[in-house]
Parts: structure tokens; sequence; C-alpha cells
């Protein structure tokens, strides 16, 4: 089953945040995450909230983005009643589950409610992942015309036995009609990969990615495999089905990766991300020269460098002014608090400034644009003399003033952290 939702306090039932979230507004992005909770089959790895048809107790996929449009709604009203300011929206971003499991008009509803209730700033970034048997050509047509700019795929593998392990469903032959019906849209394309699996090979890892560098996506996600508690993997594991990832592979893995990318041209921008760099897009219908940061996933990015964002849907997570909170997580809860008019946050945290700090350790050291060394306590500086010895921190870039992580320091980043905290 899907992970608890973290302890903490009691949202209250009109979810009315503190007036200390106005301070610093101005000066931070605001983003929308919508959550779709609904996937046709549970994956064996899966430790997401999602729900399959039998796992609904009720709740209804056809009443959901109606659901949805009267969360935006209060969620308006909400930050007024706090005091911020009117900011139109930067970044829009549909995960889940399985987003495009619902009608492309659900979608479509959703997003112009979003435009309707605080508007799209120019340039925004509207996404929705997807798999690849869940959309065709039209439906990918159809989500550009509602105002979509990229659609990011699970393509995780390219291997038969691998996506099997996984138990994910879809052909892997199909990943590159999705990509051309996709481009054919003017939509950008990342597609989402997954390393370490049980029974994969640094092969079967090198087939996955060159098939997914041949198809020259704008953006590329590759995320080491994690073995979560409760998940069915986690059982087949305990009982000696399949074998523990191995972290030594997992590494190499991530090295491999780092080189095939780099020399096909993509630039790190955070750990397991990797953007095309400047050149012209590939099968769009209108090539226009572009930098490597516009092919950055700009919503991510706003949550690695502490930004806000209002979560829409069950279990999912909000941030503004350094106040925290989350959804009830199933969807049956979820629809009766917005049926009543309630607030369907189940627990919040005002983080304090020392937490602040160390979130803004631990995210902006995942990034290439790094970690200001000033932003660093005086004790905390002198560790970054010896994590450049031990080649864990780009020296160059920390002489200019910027905590940067060099290969070796992206393997193993935690540690990296943990350096800079306890000092």
């Amino acid at each position: 089953m899907p992970s608890a939702l973290p302890i903490a306090d009691p949202a209250p039932i009109d979810g009315a945040l503190p007036a200390s979230v106005v301070s610093g507004a101005d000066e931070r992005n605001f983003g929308v995450y919508i959550h779709v909770p609904f996937c046709r089959v549970r994956c064996g790895y899966c430790d997401f909230n999602t729900y399959t048809a039998d796992e609904l107790r009720g709740a209804k996929r056809t009443d959901y983005a109606g659901q949805a449009i009267a969360e935006i709604a209060m969620g308006k009203g909400i930050l007024e009643r706090a005091g911020l300011p009117e900011r139109a929206v930067s970044t829009v971003f549909f995960g889940g589950g399985t987003p495009t499991m619902l009608p492309v008009t659900d979608l479509g509803d959703m997003l112009a409610a979003v435009r309707e209730t605080w508007g799209l700033a120019g340039g925004a970034e509207v996404t929705t992942e997807a798999n690849p048997d869940s959309v065709d050509a039209g439906y990918l047509l159809a989500l550009a015309a509602a105002g979509f700019t990229r659609v990011s795929f699970g393509m995780q593998s390219a291997v038969p036995h691998v996506l099997a392990t996984l138990e994910r469903t879809h052909d892997p032959e199909r990943v590159p009609l999705v990509v051309d019906w996709a481009r054919a849209a003017g939509l950008e394309v990342s597609l989402d990969l997954i390393y370490g699996t049980p029974g994969e090979s640094l092969d079967d890892w090198r087939t996955s990615l060159e098939q997914a560098l041949a198809l020259s996506p704008d953006h590329l996600s590759a995320y080491s495999l994690i073995v979560e508690d409760g998940t069915k993997l986690a059982r087949q594991i305990r009982r000696g089905e399949v074998a523990q990832p191995d972290e030594d592979l997992q590494a190499d893995m991530y090295e491999l990766a780092d080189e095939l990318l780099a020399a096909a041209g993509y630039e790190w921008y955070e750990v397991s991300n990797w953007s095309r760099p400047v050149g012209v897009a590939e099968g769009a219908v209108a090539t226009v020269e572009v930098s490597a940061a516009d092919h950055r996933s700009r919503h991510n990015l706003a949550y690695w460098q502490g930004h806000d964002w209002w979560g829409v849907g069950p279990g999912a997570h909000s941030h503004v002014g350094g106040v925290r909170w989350w959804n009830v997580k199933h969807p049956a809860a979820y629809a009766e608090r917005i049926l009543a008019g309630h607030s369907p946050a189940a627990g919040r945290e005002a983080l304090d400034p020392e937490t602040r700090r160390v979130e803004r350790v631990l995210l902006r050291t995942r990034i290439r644009d790094g970690l200001p060394v000033a932003e660093l306590p005086a004790p905390a500086r002198t560790a970054v003399a010896g994590l450049i010895g031990d080649g864990l921190v780009d020296g160059a870039a920390a002489l200019r003033g910027t905590i940067r992580l060099t290969l070796r320091g992206r393997l193993l980043a935690d540690a990296v952290v943990r350096r800079l905290l306890d000092e």
C-alpha cells in the first residue's frame, strides 16, 4: 500500500494560513501540482499514492475533475484571505498515478480552471506524465490544444525482462511512436528511466540509454530503483524471489548514464535529471533556438529552489511561505471533504528557520546551480576544503562562491550534505 503521510499538526478545516506566509512572496514563483491518483495496475515497486479500480471504495474517476476544480477555487480564497499578492502560475504539473487515464477533456478542464482562477504567466510550463500505452496521437494533439506544453513519458526501460520485473505494461516498441506523436503535436518530450532493477545488467541499462537517446528527448530523468517498505517488490526480495538491488552496480549505471548523456550533449542540472543543450528542438512544429535551461523541468526546479506551490488532489503536498501541508490520501476521503466545502488538508507544519536552512542545503546541493558558500555558517564553510580534497565538490566553482557537486559528489550527495550540516 502507499506510504503513510507525515505526522504533524492538524490542519484547520477552512485551510487558513498564518500571516507569516506573506513575507517574501513577491520573490517566489507560484506553481500548481495536480495529482491524479488512478492507475490501471499497481506496479510492484510503486509506493506512490495511487489506486486501481478495485481500490477506490466508491470514489469515481468520472467525478474527479470536478472535485479538483473545487479545490482550486478553494485555494484561491485561502491564499487571498492570507493576504498573499496575486501571482500568475508559472508551472503546472499533472502527476500520478497516470493522469492520462482520464479523458483529455478532464485534464483540459482542470488546466482551464487554473488559468481562470490564478492566470498563467507568459511562457508557463504545463506538463503531464503519461504511460506510453495510455495515449495516442489524437490524445496528444488534444493536450497541446488545451494548453499543455510538455509530456513526460514513463519509459523506465527498453528491455522487456526489466519491464516485466517492474510490472510495467507497455511494449517498448511503442515509445518511439508516442515520442513522434508528441513532437507532431508541438509538445516537448521528457523520458523517465529507472536503473538498478533486480536482474538488470549494465548492458541492459546501456541498451535503454542508447534507445532513449536515439529519440533525442528534450529532457531525461534517470532514477535508481529504491525498494520501499510495503511494496510487492519488497516482499519478493524478503522472500528471496528476486535479488536486492546492487548499490555498486547502481553506481556504475549512474556513471554510464552521465557518460553517454554528456557525450550526446546533455547537461545535468539535478542529480537525476539532464536536459538538452543549445540547439534546434528536433521534430517540433515550429523549430526555434533553445537553451539548455529552457528544457529543464521548471516545475521540479521550483521544489528544489523553495518556491511556492499548491498541490491539488488526494495526498498532494503544498508549500507556501514556509508552511507545508498535505491532503487526505484516499480519493473517497478527499471527495467527502470537498463535497462538504472543507479543506482536504490532513496535516501541516510550519517550518522553523533551522529546518528551512537544513532543507535549503539538502535541496540546493542537488542542483547544478548549486548552493552559495556564503549561505553556510562559518563552521560549515570549513568542511568545503575537505569536500574539494575528496573530489566531491568542484573546486573552481567553490572558489567562485558556489558549492557544486562533481560526478563523484553526485553519487555521494547525501554524504556531502551530512558533512555540511555536521560542522
